[in-house]
């Protein structure tokens, strides 16, 4: 009998997340996502919800309300200034930049859009606004490790050098 996902039990998987309305991939993993089921919620709840019971092989699809997980779009997180005032390492779509506010709060924020004077960010979930379909594909489910429970996810061992001790830390 082949291992189930539940609590405590190592699991690898592989997913993409398409559009609900268009069928346009939106993102993916196509190497194996691992983590512990119930300790690591990697995962949506309703996904983790789903694959609860699915084994090695199986395939689930999951519809899921992108405002419902990360909130509504919220448009005074959308900032654009112009080109010049912003560091030139910056100046690429999709480059991520990590600001923080008055009170020590930090948000990432996603380049969007340039043009010759303006750079646009954007500190919402790209995902905000949709109706997305997570398909995932479970590679392996088996007995996590102690070691790995208390990581939350694989853990991979040390290699072991003939002649060398190890230092505590």
């Amino acid at each position: 009998m082949s291992d189930k996902i539940q609590h405590n039990k190592y699991v690898e998987l592989k997913y993409k997340v398409v559009d609900a309305k268009t069928g346009q991939e939106l993102t993916g993993v196509d190497f194996p996502l691992g983590y512990v089921h119930g300790v690591n919620d990697v995962l949506s709840s309703q996904v983790m919800a789903e694959l609860e019971g699915k084994g090695a092989g199986d395939t689930i699809a999951v519809e899921l309300d992108c405002d419902q997980l990360f909130g509504p779009r919220d448009e005074s997180l959308v900032i654009t200034d112009y080109i010049e005032n912003v560091p030139e390492e910056y100046r690429e779509i999709g480059t991520s930049i990590v600001m923080e506010n008055e009170q020590g709060n930090r948000k990432t924020f996603l380049v969007t859009r340039i043009d010759e004077t303006t750079l646009t960010v954007d500190g919402n979930n790209p995902l905000c606004g949709r109706q997305v379909v997570f398909k995932l594909e479970v590679l392996e489910v088996r007995d996590a490790t102690d070691a790995e429970i208390a990581a939350g996810g694989k853990v991979e061992p040390r290699p072991e050098l003939a002649g060398v001790k190890p230092v505590p830390l």
